[in-house]
């Protein structure tokens, strides 16, 4: 029996792996309310990296929580954005695997293969739930192809080295292609997933880029109203994929969000009843930030730590935010100095950090500065972990309030 993918599927990263029962809580709080939110435990190769874990300590993390809660519906353990050398160290923990192709984008080849099995695919294609006709001409199914192709074809080398190891069903497969240079029409979607179709890929979810900035930790940044008109359009294309090139019926948005994007919330909230569609959300909830204003909440040590590691952040600012320098908008003049923050109360810090658009004090540079220095942290070693444990409780009702008030009910309750 192949394993499916529910209709509403939340990415619950836990960069330190001590959150798991607080977020899967929110869950708990969704199902009693009459919704099924299913976590996705996620975790990038590169945050393993930084941090020193393994993707097994999000397996553990993951499985105490659900045995502890009693928690009876499904989860998953996300190998998030792996590519064919990274898989390797996920294949015993993960069952849902986030194939990151973006560097294959681009890379042309010969799509007139693919351009004659498809001959349906040109003229006027009229997508039901899309209120205009596309006219395709042969080159732009060529063009189309040949910009995607290889990015397809690496995506089935992947999947047939995880499906080697794991047996056939016994997955999710994601396929990322939002880290791209413009967003994909309805048209350019499908021609994608024809190719992924006929590559024998069997994707539950697929990953398009959208128009707008989704930075990390932050609100959404652009037309709200273009990107309601784009989710729609995309969960059209796909609908009518399924049921011409037999995908699999679970297969759905993932909308890579960066978390926090509460400004498309009623918008994807509104365009999946209309469908009767579901979604799956890569980041809900930035957690790590929550631990911060956890421990600032509580005082004493946690605030001290707090300080220090937003001080050590400011000083190594460049280095952090280089590798997210295209999903970050940080004002250098809007960053208070580590001896004004020194000086501040719990209430300050968690003012300027938690994700409150109606407080004056939230800054959203300090946040994504933030978001971006859990380097910082992880350094830190046990002295971090450590305060994880003794301000559980400040920190476990922030983790919880914040997933579940700020992401799951706006989108779903």
């Amino acid at each position: 029996m192949s394993i499916l993918l529910p209709k509403y599927t939340f990415g619950v990263g836990d960069r330190f792996a001590h959150q798991a029962e607080a977020q899967l809580r929110a869950c708990v709080m969704a199902a009693e309310r009459g919704v099924d939110v299913i976590p996705v435990w996620n975790k990038s190769n590169r945050e393993h990296t930084i941090i020193g874990s393994r993707p097994a300590s999000v397996r553990k993390a993951a499985d105490r929580a659900v045995d502890r809660l009693g928690w009876r519906k499904p989860y998953f353990c996300d190998a998030d954005h792996i590519n064919f050398d990274t898989v390797d160290g996920f294949l015993d923990a993960c069952d849902f695997y986030t194939i990151d192709v973006a560097d294959w984008i681009g890379k042309t080849v010969d799509a007139s293969a693919f351009v004659a099995k498809h001959p349906e695919l040109t003229g006027e294609l009229k997508i039901p739930g899309i209120d205009r006709a596309f006219d395709i001409t042969k080159e732009f199914v060529d063009k189309t192809a040949a910009k995607y192709l290889a990015a397809v074809t690496e995506a089935g080398r992947i999947y047939r080295k995880i499906e080697a190891a794991k047996g056939k069903g016994r997955f999710v497969t994601e396929v990322s292609k939002d880290e791209t240079d413009s967003p994909q029409t309805p048209a350019e979607l499908l021609i994608i997933l024809v190719a992924i179709a006929d590559e024998g890929i069997p994707i539950q979810t697929i990953a398009p880029k959208f128009t707008g900035r989704f930075n990390k930790g932050v609100d959404y940044v652009d037309d709200v109203a273009q990107f309601t008109t784009e989710f729609s359009d995309d969960i059209a294309a796909i609908a009518f994929a399924v049921k011409n090139y037999g995908l699999p019926a679970t297969l759905k948005l993932s909308v890579h969000s960066g978390s926090d994007k509460f400004s498309i919330y009623e918008p994807i909230r509104t365009t999946l009843a209309k469908f009767d569609a579901g979604v799956h959300v890569k980041t809900a909830g930035t957690n790590w930030l929550e631990e911060l204003i956890g421990l600032a909440e509580g005082g004493g040590e946690g605030l001290v730590m707090a300080k220090e590691i937003y001080a050590e952040a400011f000083d190594h600012a460049e280095e952090l935010c280089k590798p997210y320098a295209t999903v970050i908008d940080i004002d250098p003049k809007k960053l208070p100095s580590p001896e004004t923050v020194n000086g501040w109360t719990s209430e300050q810090y968690v003012s300027a950090l938690r994700h409150d658009q109606k407080c004056k004090e939230f800054n959203p540079s300090l946040r994504q500065l933030l978001h971006v220095g859990f380097k910082i942290a992880a350094k830190k070693g046990n002295s971090y972990l450590d305060l994880l444990d003794e301000y559980k409780e400040e920190i476990g009702r922030n983790v919880t309030e914040n997933l579940f008030a700020r992401h799951i009910a706006p989108l779903f309750l």
